[in-house]
């Protein structure tokens, strides 16, 4: 039987459900998710529903623009986001969902930082190997 988690951002406006056991924890060292501290579970693209407050999410894009970082626009904490390596899964917050204790999976680094970037004009602070115009 595969579990339900509920999840929510801080204020309560985004709620999802995930239908999914994760098996592990990630982090990656990309420069966002290394700023916003995001340890995350991968689940299935259709193992993620919107409960409520999708109109509240606001979506923030940047280098090949594939990935899509979601986080709710009143309280501002990123709920999840849809990955550029599977496009098919997301990345959820671990800490957004609610009586989940993931301490228990393994947690495995992901390497980001060597992501090519491929936009016209990558910002200095942006590690990886550049690509421009690809």
């Amino acid at each position: 039987m595969v579990g339900v988690h509920r999840g929510s951002c801080h204020c309560g406006g985004v709620r999802f459900t995930v239908r999914s056991d994760p098996v592990e924890r990630t982090t990656c060292d990309c420069s966002l998710c290394v700023k916003r501290n995001a340890v995350m579970v991968k689940v299935p693209e259709a193992a993620l529903s919107i409960d409520a407050g999708e109109d509240l999410l606001a979506t923030y894009q940047w280098n090949s623009r594939r990935a899509q970082h979601h986080f709710c626009r009143h309280c501002g904490i990123y709920v999840f986001h849809r990955k550029r390596a599977a496009p098919d899964h997301f990345g959820v917050n671990l800490f957004c969902l609610d009586e989940f204790d993931g301490e228990a999976l393994p947690l495995r680094a992901t390497e980001g930082v060597g992501m090519t970037l491929v936009c016209d004009d990558p910002r200095a602070e942006w590690p990886g190997p550049r690509v421009a115009g690809d």
